[in-house]
């Protein structure tokens, strides 16, 4: 047709036509003529463009949906006629226009909806809705002929179209009701020819022809199923919204329309909703302009409902309006929180968003959006300052409590990496969340207490942060709360995964929340297993918390099943390479034998016994006096009765050691070296000997004890080569000196002369003769061969020196060397000790 005119021109030409008809009267064919003639030039080659379609659809629509009310009478039979006429071309026209070759389009048809539609709705007149919805409704039902569309895709306006008719069909007027139920009808027959499977396509229709021109409640339900089943989340959002903003109007009766339908929809849980922010947005800035009772509540259903099932974005969108308007209305969270079920969900929710191993399983299936950890505890913060939200927050409380205080940790952490006043912004924020939890749950003393000892401001800090976690842990245990049990078993099930950050944090909790006597009560394998577990790990500072939490749990009754499993590796901290550790390790041991009975401990006790022996020669003083302390107070519970192997044979091990000790460099271990030597004497029923232990030196005790326990002469010589390497000089040479002094006959007898002392100085031991004599002693019983007094000689460097005596004063050489003389010819001596004796080992 271009080549005779041009087909756009034409199409102009007509369209003008149409726009300069009055729409005050229908007085011409205009009109007709010009939308016939538009359908014919439709069906020439080639297609009009799709702007001129919609400029020509336009055109036709407003040109004849306001045109006044014709009544058909006697006296207007032509005009109504023409009417008649007219609306039939312009359906025509509309369905001409929306084909694309042979099946119609679907995004085409779109246009036009949006076309008509605004009269639909924004309209007053009841004549020009009723225009409007006949042409809507005879354009769908002829697009319900082709079981071919073409753009299916693009049609995107169904919720918007659903929502706009479901409020008509519920009109006074019966004529709209009617024409809105009629299309309904249409576009369910759409919507289920081309978004349902084939099998039920029939079955579906069937179902929908019987509610063909129903009453609006079945309308409604119809409404509602395809609601869920065949819109998409972003159509869904448009029904909502038409809803919605229905509620604003000033029709009451469109009002109470859409409390009804949004109630419908609403009756059950939501599905997936698209354009949330949008909606929460409306909500927000339109919920004071809805004035009916009925209204109002149906409205505050929406926000929390959609809180439910998308919370993130919900919260998101809040924050957003929040931001904008910082001094805006706490009204959305009241909402919120005054729904109990929706506030628990949210609650959750949230409580997901702070814990941290959750954030790192990645963002949930089919969710748009996912906010950070600071946002959630910011919405958490806001929702807890609710009343209305308080019973919910009594029975989040342990996991809140504990997800908020590892954040603050996991905060801690990471800050290294962040600007210093954003850290603090985030640390803050977070702190005053816990606060808000804790004052909503009942504990606003816990709060002042932690306030007053600075323990807030201490878990801003991060080289302080665990010192306000222990402040806070021991105003828990302090103040009786309510729920210590549950945040300890929540603590606990942290230390329970290796590979989680926190586990300082955990500890110093743990340690703290130990002290109260319902914590203690609670402690079973799981938890002892758990803890022992980590006295494996490499951190100082962890070890030195469990050793501390063995401390706090040995004060508590019944727990001795507990500590039996922990005394292990409270034991084997002494070995460990820290000198910190063991100090405390030895702290803890300190507690713990005061508090253990033989009874109850009698395994721990000796293998405690038998630990110690190595930390009594302890070079560094702090440790010595702890391990000296110890095994005092460790004999102190043992009694003659227990006293067998192998607990007998250790003290009696250890009965030399103490001896020489009370010549230790330092005082306090002498001091308590002395009682621990009278409770030996009483323990192996040495009453005589125990006096003598109780008041005389050292000199005088070992020649009063070997002459008393002459067959156990072997057995002490044994305990002083051990000590030959005494890091004290004073210990080394009395160890030496007592040495020689067995040795120096080859028969076993008392001392009766004592190295460089007042009474007797440089006098050398007597001779056998003086002495008297011991039993015989056997080849495979002696102990020191002729070179038992060769690591003496390590003691002095030059022969013209002189030695220490271990009391600050220089001995002679002479009377050592005469001594050394004295222990090889004891060698030579029938009786004495060989160099062929099984017990050289010892040198």
């Amino acid at each position: 047709m271009d080549n005779y005119f041009p087909k756009t021109v034409l199409a102009r030409k007509i369209e003008t036509l149409i726009l300069e008809e009055s729409t005050e009267a229908l007085v011409s064919t205009v009109r007709h003529q010009a939308m016939s003639c538009t359908v014919a030039l439709s069906q020439v080659n080639p297609p009009l463009p799709l702007s001129q379609r919609l400029d020509l659809a336009n055109a036709a629509i407003s040109s004849i949906i306001p045109l006044p009310l014709i009544t058909p009478s006697l006296d207007r039979k032509d005009g109504a006629g023409l009417y008649i006429q007219t609306v039939q071309a312009l359906d025509d026209l509309l369905q001409a226009l929306v084909m694309e070759g042979p099946q119609p389009s679907m995004a085409v048809l779109q246009s036009f909806l949006q076309i008509i539609l605004p009269w639909l709705v924004q309209s007053e007149k009841v004549h020009e809705q009723a225009r409007a919805l006949g042409a809507l409704s005879r354009l769908l039902r002829f697009i319900c002929r082709f079981p071919e569309l073409t753009h299916v895709a693009a049609f995107s306006m169904s919720g918007q179209l659903m929502g706009a008719l479901g409020l008509v069909c519920m009109s006074p007027a019966q004529e709209l009701s009617t024409g809105a139920a009629e299309a309904l009808h249409y576009l369910f027959r759409v919507l289920v020819r081309h978004r349902s499977t084939k099998h039920k396509t029939e079955k579906i229709l069937r179902d929908l022809q019987k509610h063909f021109r129903a009453e609006w409640f079945a309308n409604i339900q119809d409404l509602t199923m395809f609601f869920r089943k065949y819109l998409t989340p972003e159509e869904r959002a448009d029904v909502i919204m038409e809803t919605m903003e229905a509620m604003t109007s000033a029709s009451k009766h469109n009002v109470w329309a859409a409390s009804r339908v949004l109630r419908m929809i609403l009756r059950s849980s939501l599905p997936d909703i698209g354009k949330v922010p949008e909606i929460v947005e409306y909500i927000c800035h339109h919920m004071n302009r809805v004035t009916e009772a009925v209204a109002q509540e149906t409205i505050r259903k929406v926000l929390p409902l959609l809180a439910q099932t998308h919370t993130d974005e919900v919260i998101q969108a809040l924050f957003k309006i929040h931001d904008e308007a910082p001094r805006g209305s706490r009204k959305p969270w009241e909402i919120l929180a005054s729904f109990p079920k929706g506030c628990e969900v949210i609650l959750g929710h949230l409580l997901k968003r702070l814990t941290p191993q959750q954030q790192s399983r990645g963002q949930e299936p089919g969710c748009r959006t996912e906010i950070s950890p600071l946002i959630a505890t910011r919405a958490l913060r806001e929702l807890l300052l609710e009343p209305g939200c308080r019973t919910e927050a009594q029975a989040f409380f342990p996991s809140l409590f504990t997800a908020l205080l590892f954040q603050i940790s996991s905060f801690m952490a990471e800050g290294a990496a962040e600007a210093a006043q954003d850290q603090h912004h985030v640390t803050h924020s977070t702190v005053e969340a816990l606060k808000t939890l804790m004052r909503s749950t009942g504990y606003s003393d816990h709060v002042s207490y932690v306030q007053k000892l600075g323990g807030w401001e201490l878990l801003t800090k991060p080289e302080r942060y665990h010192k306000g976690v222990a402040l806070l842990a021991r105003a828990m245990v302090t103040k009786n709360c309510w729920h210590v049990r549950p945040v300890f078993s929540l603590t606990l099930s942290i230390l329970q995964e290796p590979g989680h950050g926190n586990h300082l944090t955990a500890l110093v909790f743990i340690t703290e929340l130990l002290q109260s006597p319902d914590v203690a009560a609670i402690v079973d394998e799981v938890a002892v297993r758990t803890l022992a577990s980590w006295f494996q790990c490499a951190e100082p500072a962890a070890v030195r918390l469990l050793l501390r939490a063995v401390e706090i749990l040995a004060r508590h009754e019944h727990t001795g099943k507990q500590l039996h499993a922990l005394q292990p590796y409270v034991l084997s901290c002494c070995y460990s390479a820290d000198g910190g550790i063991v100090a405390e390790a030895f702290h803890v041991l300190q507690g713990l034998v005061r508090q253990l009975t033989w009874q109850h401990a009698a395994a721990f006790l000796i293998q405690l016994a038998f630990t110690l022996g190595p930390f009594l020669e302890e070079e560094s003083e702090h440790l010595r006096l702890m391990a000296f302390e110890i095994y005092g107070a460790l004999l102190a519970k043992v009694t003659r009765r227990v006293l067998v192997f192998p607990l007998r044979h250790q003290v009696l091990n250890l009965l030399v050691l103490l001896v020489l000790h009370l010549e230790d460099a330092n005082v306090s271990v002498a001091q308590v070296a002395r009682p621990a030597l009278c409770r030996t004497a009483t323990l192996m029923g040495w009453l005589k000997l125990r006096a003598i232990f109780a008041e005389k030196d050292i000199w005088t005790i070992l020649s009063t004890l070997l002459k008393q326990e002459e067959g156990k002469a072997l057995w002490f010589l044994t305990q002083s080569v051990m000590l030959f390497k005494s890091p004290q000089a004073r210990i080394r040479q009395a160890a030496v000196w007592f040495a020689e002094c067995l040795c120096s006959k080859g028969r076993w007898g008392a001392l009766t002369t004592y190295p460089d002392t007042p009474e007797g100085s440089g006098r050398r031991p007597c001779s056998g003769a003086q002495l008297g004599t011991a039993p015989e002693t056997s080849r495979s019983e002696s102990v020191l061969p002729a070179r038992t007094a060769e690591p003496a000689r390590h003691e002095v460097a030059d022969p013209s020196h002189t030695a220490d005596d271990g009391r600050g004063r220089r001995a002679p050489l002479a009377g050592r060397r005469a001594r050394l003389a004295q222990a090889q010819t004891c060698s030579q001596c029938p009786g004495a000790p060989g160099r062929d004796s099984q017990s050289s080992v010892f040198l």
